[in-house]
Parts: structure tokens; sequence; C-alpha cells
């Protein structure tokens, strides 16, 4: 039973627009990317998931958790009757090998973070907070490796590391261990999606104004700003780029709710959002959206949306 479904987190969506717009330096661009890798990787593993795993089971996806002033995030988290399950996916691509603790690409000798000291921090963190809950169950921690472009030298032997050609066998083990649940699974289930945290406080987003970003609306599909208004039966916006197709009205919407997400503190206005679309429309048409899915107040000039 899915109790939290994995969605897109605001850093992520942040720092998409601020790509797409040309807004962030290498460093900046380089996390971008990694934690749009990443994203990937856990969907992918989500899709296994939902495929393999039918018993009777609780599934919290992309949990962010806090104990004792310390936060840490479980990419997967699956309460069956005879432990909880933290899974933590990886999408790393190309060969790497370990080295003592540490973790390295074999082709740059670039180090990265290792995943196995960081998952043991979560599983540390996890059985405190099973513990100010006042609750016992046995906790296994898992890395799944779900790319198979994945190799690793050197592994070591003695931890719960799930390699790609390993992927499925490991969710019909899962799938065939008995799993009946009760009120204790049930509650500690719907207590730790409670305890979610929508954002760690401690993640630092790049700094940008509004006058930094390139104005209009990008290609949901290639990320172009080559887009122009056709009409057919409905008026569409058509990419030069790729070709892809999308309803103004739906293009509109989209870029609404980006300008919310990169600017919580600026009014939604007509004019702001004419401005910020920049394509060949009339004041009118973006304020009849506007009229038509967000509630309007005041009745002047001024008049803003939410």
């Amino acid at each position: 039973m899915l109790l939290k479904d994995r969605t897109e987190p605001l850093e992520l969506l942040i720092l998409r627009s601020l790509y797409i717009r040309g807004s962030l330096t290498e460093k900046e661009k380089y996390r971008y990317l990694s934690l749009e890798k990443g994203f990937e990787g856990e969907k992918k593993f989500d899709m296994l998931a939902d495929d393999f795993i039918k018993e009777e089971r609780y599934i919290i996806n992309d949990l962010l958790l806090e104990v004792n002033n310390s936060f840490f995030q479980i990419d997967k988290l699956i309460v069956s009757q005879g432990a909880i399950h933290l899974i933590d996916v990886k999408n790393f691509e190309g060969d790497y090998y370990m080295d003592a603790d540490r973790l390295f690409s074999a082709t740059t000798k670039r180090e990265y973070k290792n995943p196995v000291i960081q998952l043991k921090r979560s599983e540390t963190l996890f059985r405190q907070l099973l513990q100010n809950l006042k609750q016992s169950f046995p906790v296994e921690p898992y890395i799944i490796f779900i790319n198979p472009e994945f190799t690793l030298y050197q592994a070591p032997m003695d931890q719960s590391l799930i390699f790609p050609t390993q992927v499925n066998r490991f969710l019909v083990d899962l799938n065939n261990t008995p799993s009946k649940l009760n009120d204790n699974h049930k509650k500690l289930a719907h207590k730790l999606v409670s305890l979610h945290r929508a954002l760690n406080p401690y993640t630092i987003l790049p700094i940008y104004t509004y006058e930094d970003l390139q104005k209009g609306i990008w290609c949901r599909i290639c990320q172009s700003f080559m887009v122009s208004i056709k009409k057919i039966k409905n008026s569409y916006l058509i990419c030069a780029g790729c070709g892809g197709r999308e309803k103004l009205e739906q293009a509109i919407l989209r870029n609404i709710e980006e300008f919310k997400l990169l600017f919580p503190d600026k009014n939604i206005t007509t004019r702001n959002i004419y401005n910020w679309c920049l394509v060949e429309l009339h004041t009118k048409t973006i304020c009849r959206i506007l009229k038509n899915h967000y509630t309007a107040y005041g009745k002047t000039k001024e008049t803003y949306y939410q």
C-alpha cells in the first residue's frame, strides 16, 4: 500500500528553472544535473517495485526526517511484517571502485561520497527516531544501484549493496517473504508520513533575481524557448526546435506556477505574468486564464491572484 508518493523536490524544481533560464554557476549546474539524474533513478526503481511488490506492505517514498536536530533522507521506506527496509537508490553510471571507505570513478579518479557511509548514518538516525517513538522494529538498509551501465570494483561483500543485475531478484525475494500487517505497523507508517519535512532547512538555494532570468515560455520537451503560437482548433504553442506542441492555456498555467515557485513574494498580476511569458498575446488572454484558474483580489489595476 502506497502511503506517500514521490514528488519532485523543491530544490530540483527551482534548480531546473534556473538552469533552463540561464542563472546557474558551473557548480550549481553540477548539483542540478546530479539531482535530476538521481530523481530519474528513484522513479525507475519505483516502477519496478510497483510491478514486483504485491504482498501486504506500507510503502513511503522520499521521506525527509529530523531527529535530534539532524536531518536525513530515505528514498524509499517499506514497512513489512518482519522488518522496516530503508532503501537508498543510486543512479551512478560508469565504472567505479572502492578503496577502503572511499569511492572513486575508475575513469576520472574523482572521489564521490560513499553511499555506504551515508546509509549507515541514515540507519543510525532512524533507529534513534524509533527509540524516541518507543517502537521496536528490525531495520534492514539497502543501497540499490539502478543504472544497468554501472559497475563497482572491489565492492565490500559484507554490505547490503544491490547491483543492477540483482535488483529484480531482490524485489522478488522481498515480495515472496510473507507479510501481514497489524495496527502497530499502520500507526508507525502513518506517524512517519506525518513527520516528513517538506524542505531541509540546511538546503542552500542559489541567489538569483528576476532580471537575471530569461523570460518566455520554454518547450516542455526540449526546454528551448523557440516556441510560437499556432491556431488549429485550439491555440497551441509549437516548438521550432523539436516540433513539440502544448495547449497555449496549459503552457501559460505552467509558466504561472513557475513564476510562483521562483518568486513567492511577487504578486501574480496580469502585467507580471504577461512580462514573464513574453509571448505575442493580448493581456486580456492572460487575464482570462488567471480569472478561470485563480481567485482575484482587488478590483483595480493592482488586482492580483492566488
